[in-house]
């Protein structure tokens, strides 16, 4: 099994679609992200510049989780799990930098977020996130969600890099005392 993940994970640059070759498939991105499903919120990466920009896609189905129970009858992605799919391309891009081996990427900040279009089942969200700066353990990115053409949330997101096993003890307290950082 992991001999075929492992050539499923080779073959994504020959892969296409609607959008043109795959960058990064899931299963690449599951070796730079934490996350699994239902959190896992990145499909693919479509275009990677590392150290500059990334451009993710989102699937949205009806079938995902939280739409049974945020606003019932009216299905719309929560406006945190779009901050989220945004950030998540954001750490895919962030993990790339060469200092990044070995850490876990942090979202420490937020900074002039709008949220513009509600997202429904059957959009089909793409994400860029272009760096701004990254020094140390900290960077920030502008990231942009587009549906159908149309920005449906924008921000400024600030990171921190994190080592595995410091996650919530008092040595890692300060990635949140990063400029920007809450």
């Amino acid at each position: 099994m992991v001999l075929h993940a492992v050539a499923r994970s080779a073959k994504a640059s020959e892969r296409m679609n609607q959008h043109g070759p795959i960058a990064m498939d899931i299963l690449q991105i599951m070796t730079r992200l934490p996350h699994r499903y239902p959190m896992l919120l990145v499909d693919c990466i479509l275009a990677i510049d590392p150290g500059k920009r990334a451009v993710g896609l989102k699937n949205v189905s009806m079938d995902e989780p939280f739409f049974s129970g945020h606003v019932p009858g009216h299905p719309v992605m929560p406006a945190a799990l779009v901050l989220e799919a945004m950030a998540q391309v954001g750490a895919v891009l962030a993990s790339l930098r060469p200092d990044a081996a070995g850490h876990i990427i942090h979202l420490v900040s937020v900074e002039r977020v709008r949220f513009r279009r509600g997202i429904v089942p059957g959009d089909q969200i793409i994400i860029e996130v272009v760096a701004l700066r990254g020094k140390g353990r900290f960077g920030k990115a502008q990231a942009t969600a587009v549906v159908n053409g149309v920005v449906a949330a924008e921000g400024v997101l600030a990171y921190g890099m994190v080592k595995p096993g410091h996650i919530g003890s008092d040595s890692v307290s300060n990635v949140h005392d990063a400029p920007g950082g809450t």
